[in-house]
């Protein structure tokens, strides 16, 4: 089960224990805010796309949306998303419970400057209930982010309508 994958991840940094796991679905984000009781931008959604034989996942604030140009500036091609079955694949985490947390060493994982805004973040944890409260600098350690990207919008306040 991938929930177990992440923990014995966590075990190596001493970190296990602090994966909460919920009673009710956290597998969207407003699912998970409820779940967590947080404002939904709090939840560090993590999203799974393909370029070519690539796979990223980009993890961004749980308001933003990724913006298709300034993916395609980032990354050189066009943003596609991976099934429900791909992700299960070539993650080794089901929708509803992708995180960048025990992947496979050939997945790139990347952080959005829109969880920047938050003391804390809530990513999941491996299940469609479960997360984990951490630190940007502790995403940033865990999830052994290639780097920071900036390919989101609708989350900053001169882009609300």
């Amino acid at each position: 089960m991938s929930i177990e994958k992440v923990r014995a991840y966590f075990k190596e940094f001493g970190i296990e224990n602090r994966i909460q796991e919920f009673d009710v679905s956290s597998a969207t984000v407003e699912l998970a805010a409820v779940a967590v009781g947080v404002e939904g931008a709090r939840i560090a959604k993590t999203l799974s796309f393909k370029l070519g034989e690539r796979v990223l996942l980009i993890v961004c604030a749980g308001d933003a949306k990724v913006d298709n140009r300034r993916y395609k500036d980032e990354f050189g091609g066009k943003a596609s998303m991976l099934s429900h079955d791909e992700a299960a694949t070539l993650i080794g985490h089901a929708v509803g419970g992708v995180c960048p947390f025990a992947v496979p060493e050939t997945v790139e994982v990347y952080l959005d400057e829109s969880l920047k805004r938050f003391q804390t973040v809530y990513p999941a944890a491996g299940s469609s209930n479960s997360a984990i409260e951490l630190t940007c600098d502790e995403l940033e350690k865990y999830s052994k982010c290639r780097k920071w990207v900036d390919v989101c919008k609708a989350w900053r306040p001169e882009e609300q309508a």
